[in-house]
C-alpha cells in the first residue's frame, strides 16, 4: 500500500463475467495492494459488474472490451483454455505480470500439449511460465512475469499426496488411485445442458472415469502416474479428492503425521484435518467453500497396506482465482495472504 493508504498496483481482468472471473474481481475489490482498473467482456461490455455479479454490485466498475486493453501491473486471464496462448502478445504488452487461469500455459512442453490437449501455438513460452500453486512452487514465483494457475482438480489431488513424496514416504511406483467429486461451478457459467439443475440434481455421475487433463499436471509436478476419475456431484463449489496409496513398504501414523506437519505447518492456506472429533472429522469441501484453503488428512489402513489421503478445496478459490491472486502476491513480494484472509462460513447451505 503507498503511502496515502492507497492501492499501490493496479490490475485488470480479461474475462471478468464467468464464474472464476467474477471470484477474481471480489479478491482484487478488497485487496489492499490492488485497484481494479478494467475487466472486459465481449457479451456484456459496458454493462456494471454488479449486472452479472450481483455479490459487486458496490463495485463502480464497468465491463469493456478486450480488444482494448488498458496498461495496468497485473492481468489476471480467466478465459477458455486456447485463448491465452492467441493473445499472449497482447496480455504481457498490457501488463507487466500476466497471470492465467486457463491451462494454456500449466504444462512444461509442446509434446505434453499435443497429448493432452490439442497442441500449442506458443511453445516457446511454456518453459518460461510458473505453475501458481505456491505450496509446491514459491521460490520459483518470486518475481515471475507469466504465471499458470492450476486445475481445481489437479491441485486437490497434488495438495493431498504432495508431503508423502517431499518427505520421502513413497518413492513414485506405488499404486494410486484417485477419487475427485466436483462441484458444478467446475463447468464455468456456460456449463451446458448438463450442469443445468434439473440434469445435476442430486447425480453422483463419473464424467472422466478416465483420460481426465488434470493427469498431466500430476505427473508432471509428481512424477507418478496415477489412476484418475472424476465425478460431478450435487454441489456448487468444491473439489474432493480421495487417493488411495498402496505403499511398498510399512508406513506408520508417526510417518504420515510427520510428511503433513513437515509439508504444511507453516503454510497459511493448509489446515490438517485427519480424524478429529466433532462432525468434520476429514476434510469437507462446505467447510472451505469461498476461502483459499485446503484441508488435508489421511487415514492408514493396515489391513490393506493402504493409505487413505482427503484433500478438500474451492475448486473457484483454491482451485482457481484464489490460487491466482495468492501466486500475484508472491510474485510480487506482497504479503501472501493478502486479499485471501475469509475465513468461511458455519453453518452455511450447499456450497
Amino acid at each position: 500500500m503507498s503511502a496515502n493508504g492507497e492501492p499501490s498496483l493496479t490490475a485488470s481482468v480479461v474475462g471478468g463475467s464467468g464464474f472464476t472471473g467474477g471470484e477474481l474481481l471480489r479478491l482484487l475489490y478488497q485487496h489492499p495492494e490492488f485497484e481494479v482498473t478494467q475487466a472486459t467482456s465481449r457479451s456484456y461490455a459496458n454493462k456494471t459488474v454488479g449486472h452479472q455479479h450481483p455479490n459487486l454490485r458496490g463495485m463502480d466498475l464497468r465491463f469493456s472490451s478486450p480488444e482494448d486493453l488498458e496498461s495496468v501491473d497485473v492481468l489476471f486471464a480467466a478465459t477458455p483454455h486456447g485463448v491465452s496462448m492467441e493473445h499472449i502478445d497482447e496480455f504481457q504488452d498490457a501488463a507487466g505480470t500476466v497471470v492465467d487461469l486457463s491451462a494454456d500455459f500449466r504444462l512444461d512442453t509442446e509434446e505434453q500439449y499435443d497429448e493432452w490437449y490439442d497442441g500449442h501455438d506458443r511453445p516457446e513460452l511454456l518453459e518460461k511460465s510458473e505453475y501458481a500453486l505456491p505450496e509446491l512452487n514459491r521460490e520459483n514465483l518470486e518475481g515471475a512475469d507469466l504465471i499458470a494457475s492450476g486445475g481445481c482438480n489437479a491441485t486437490a489431488t497434488i495438495m493431498g499426496l504432495l508431503p508423502l513424496f517431499e518427505q520421502d514416504v513413497l518413492s513414485g511406483d506405488e499404486q494410486i488411485v484417485v477419487d475427485v467429486k466436483v462441484g458444478s461451478s467446475e463447468g464455468g457459467a456456460g456449463g451446458g445442458e448438463a450442469s443445468s439443475h434439473p440434469e445435476r440434481s442430486g447425480v453422483v455421475r463419473p464424467y472422466a472415469p478416465t483420460g481426465h487433463r488434470h493427469e498431466a499436471e500430476i505427473q508432471q509436478f509428481l512424477g507418478v502416474d496415477v489412476s484418475f476419475t472424476v465425478h460431478a456431484v450435487e454441489m456448487t463449489r468444491g473439489a474432493s479428492a480421495t487417493c488411495h496409496v498402496f505403499p511398498n513398504g510399512p508406513v506408520s501414523k508417526g510417518d504420515l503425521w510427520g510428511a503433513y506437519r513437515g509439508a504444511y505447518e507453516d503454510e497459511p492456506f493448509v489446515e490438517l484435518v485427519a480424524g478429529g472429533g466433532g462432525v468434520y472429522r476429514y476434510p469437507e469441501p462446505k467447510a472451505v467453500a469461498g476461502t483459499n484453503k485446503a484441508e488435508v488428512g489421511f487415514e492408514l489402513d493396515p489391513a490393506n497396506k493402504r493409505v487413505v489421503v482427503f484433500s478438500a478445496i474451492d475448486n473457484m478459490m483454491k482451485g482457481s482465482a484464489g490460487q491466482a491472486v495468492h501466486a500475484a502476491n508472491v510474485a510480487l513480494g506482497l504479503e501472501e495472504t493478502a486479499g485471501l484472509d475469509f475465513a468461511g462460513l458455519h453453518p452455511v447451505g450447499s456450497p
